[in-house]
């Protein structure tokens, strides 16, 4: 019985295996051949286009940005160091690698998808020419046995020359021959080592890797790594690796003369593209992409953040600042400024700060009270302006913060709170709905960067805690848009080569992710320009002639950072001013009047041919319900939520009448509040 058992399992061992064999063969004698000369061809051009489909951003290139150079125009470093890079067994495999296809296996086996591919310089070359680039178990099985017939048709020599001709650089540059001169100002057969381990470095992500891109820091750990591998497998000399080493490659690095309008943009649209297809199907597809990018509004901002900095730098020292443009009801970004100058290298001009961590400051307090708004507390409940020791705060002090001003306004209701950017009561909301969810809140409304919960004090209802400028201003659209929040985007629509459409972005997508009223709350208090006067003044740069517009601002301790975030129903922009090196600006330098004279102009401007729109109002609770929740119409219904033993001091009411305030107009607005 069990001999005839192992006979049977022998038997469908040798028919599977024959049925293998038999697949694989005809396989691969249906796949095409190895001649790289007849099969090779250019990949097409990829088009990046603002939403009208008018102005061009920047072109991918490809058969008009690749120059083919023969084996002698090609320099031994490059050889060297990209065979380090991408396949250090090159010169000893038949075409495929087994230990790098066992590794990718793995990795892929416990992602539950294709996501390594363990791919040779051949299998890449294979691809590159012959096949799609689709993510499939068939497409790597032909990619393996035409590279087979490649490395039996071709010489290694050959096949790393034409690799070297075909592979993607960025910066439009396809083939190292357009690479060395986008990057260098040289031929590819100029090169030297430490040039050409920064080429070596970009192919694996190449948009990433951009030494015009935000990622420069990475992309020179990736070239020293480089280096390090070639030395290590014995193609270069240690003294040739620790030469290399030292140079200042970055410093050699051409500016970037190809065509590219709002280059921040761009690259942020071209980072979205390769998570949406991969970076081969990019290099190749032929796209045109209809982004999301309202040119002439990236033109006022690029102008007034130009003019907002030359101003900045001189008052306060501030030599940065970035802008940012959202349509709270597409989550399009219709303008993105990075920096006063993509290609300032004395600023770090590269690094796009909408997309960058920096701490908000104030601007973050309309999450903690729509935190609480959904918990049943009102604009109109009272809360203690008063100094405060909120115990312990995990660094061995007490926790006692202060306001701005160094006062405090005493009995106040949360809407004069938020309106005038108190903190104590800010970090008593927070203490009172909780730090969880606040950032539950700050989740649901699109800020996914509060990733260490138990990081966080309460100091993250003043701004502790990092956060980009797009990411919150993302979160201030969900408010003017009534509590739906649409996912931003920088693309509209993605057009085949044949003009079919590849992808569209659904507008019809949105999520409601916060109650109508709760948006509608922390939009009239922000849009309360009566309400913030007595610290910001009535005609501060945060109010706009004629026009209802809600806006909160920021700054961080030292005047490191300073925002100004602020939205109509139809437009939501954020502007952050500092230094890129963290350095302080000087005292003063509030965002107030660094920020939001930036945000004023910009808003001024895009609002001109806008119609006037009105926020919908929330439904106010009787007077009646705010006191049951208040315990009495002038107790502060938070004070039962602070630590045990707290009590406030005397309260403290700043009588001190504001500068351009006559003594009527400001008796007159004492009285309307109740002070």
């Amino acid at each position: 019985m069990l001999k005839q058992v192992l006979l049977g399992i022998f038997d469908a061992m040798v028919i599977l295996t024959i049925g293998f064999i038999g697949a694989l063969f005809f396989l691969f004698t249906t796949v095409p051949s190895g001649d790289l000369k007849a099969n090779w061809s250019p990949a097409q051009t990829t088009t990046l286009y603002d939403k009208t489909g008018q102005h061009i951003l920047y072109e991918m290139h490809g058969e008009e940005n690749r120059k083919v150079v023969p084996h002698e125009g090609i320099s031994d470093n490059l050889r060297k160091v990209t065979v380090a890079a991408e396949d250090d067994a090159f010169y000893s495999h038949n075409g495929f690698d087994v230990k790098s296809i066992f590794r990718a296996l793995k990795v892929n086996l416990q992602n539950d998808h294709i996501s390594q591919g363990g791919s040779t310089i051949t299998q890449q070359l294979a691809r590159n020419v012959y096949l799609t680039r689709e993510k499939t178990i068939k497409r790597k099985v032909k990619e393996l046995l035409i590279a087979i017939k490649i490395e039996r048709s071709n010489s290694k020599q050959d096949i790393l020359d034409y690799y070297l001709n075909t592979v993607p650089y960025g910066a439009n540059a396809y083939g190292a021959e357009k690479a060395a001169q986008i990057y260098f100002g040289k031929s590819a057969g100029e090169l030297a080592l430490d040039e050409a381990a920064l080429l070596a470095a970009l192919p694996k992500a190449p948009t990433y890797y951009s030494p015009y891109g935000s990622h420069r820091s990475e992309l020179l750990l990736r070239q020293q790594a480089v280096i390090q591998r070639a030395a290590d497998l014995g193609l270069i000399t240690k003294e040739e690796a620790l030469e290399a080493k030292k140079e200042n490659t970055l410093a050699k690095v051409q500016d970037f003369k190809s065509k590219i309008e709002a280059p921040h943009f761009v690259f942020y649209v071209m980072e979205e593209l390769e998570q949406r297809y991969g970076r081969d199907v990019l290099d190749a597809a032929g796209f045109d992409v209809i982004t999301t990018l309202d040119y002439d509004l990236q033109k006022l901002g690029e102008r007034i953040i130009e003019d907002g900095v030359n101003n900045n730098v001189k008052k306060y020292g501030g030599s940065n600042a970035a802008l940012v443009a959202v349509d709270p009801k597409t989550g399009s970004i219709l303008a993105m400024v990075g920096s006063k100058d993509y290609f300032a290298t004395d600023i770090d001009g590269q690094v796009n700060v909408t997309t960058s961590l920096r701490q908000p400051g104030s601007s973050i307090k309309p999450i903690i009270y729509a935190t609480a708004f959904e918990k049943g507390l009102q604009p109109e409940t009272r809360i203690t302006d008063a100094r405060t020791n909120f115990g312990p705060d995990g660094s061995g002090r007490d926790y006692i913060p202060r306001n701005y001003s160094g006062t405090f306004r005493g009995n106040v209701s949360m809407r004069q709170a938020l309106a005038m950017s108190l903190n104590i009561p800010a970090v008593k909301t927070l203490n009172y709905v909780g730090i969880d969810n606040a950032i539950n809140m700050a989740e649901r409304l699109g800020i996914d960067t509060f990733t260490q919960r138990q990081r966080y004090g309460l100091s993250l209802a003043i701004g502790g805690a990092e956060v980009t400028l797009l990411k919150e201003t993302g979160a201030y659209a969900v408010f003017a848009n009534d509590g739906v929040r649409q996912t931003t985007t920088s693309i509209n629509k993605v057009i085949n080569s044949d003009g079919t459409i590849d992808y569209a972005n659904d507008p019809a997508n949105g999520k409601r992710v916060i109650d109508a009223e709760v948006a509608r709350k922390v939009s009239s208090i922000l849009s309360d320009n009566d309400a913030r006067t007595p610290v910001f003044g009535p005609r501060s740069p945060v109010f706009i002639e004629g026009r209802k517009v809600a806006a909160k601002t920021g700054t961080t301790q030292e005047f490191r950072d300073a925002w100004t975030v602020g939205f109509v129903p139809s437009l939501a922009v954020g502007v952050w001013t500092g230094n890129n090196n963290n350095a302080p600006m000087k005292g003063g330098a509030d965002g107030v009047f660094v920020a939001a004279p930036i945000w004023h102009s910009f808003m001024v401007k895009a609002l001109e041919s806008v119609p006037e729109e009105s926020f919908i109002a929330y439904t106010p609770v009787a007077k009646e319900a705010v006191k049951n929740i208040d315990k009495g119409s002038d107790k502060d219904v938070l004070e039962a939520s602070l630590p045990s033993g707290v009590k406030h001091k005397k309260n403290i009411i700043n009588d001190k009448r504001p500068k351009g305030w006559s003594k009527k107009e400001w008796d007159a607005y004492k009285k309307s509040i109740g002070l």
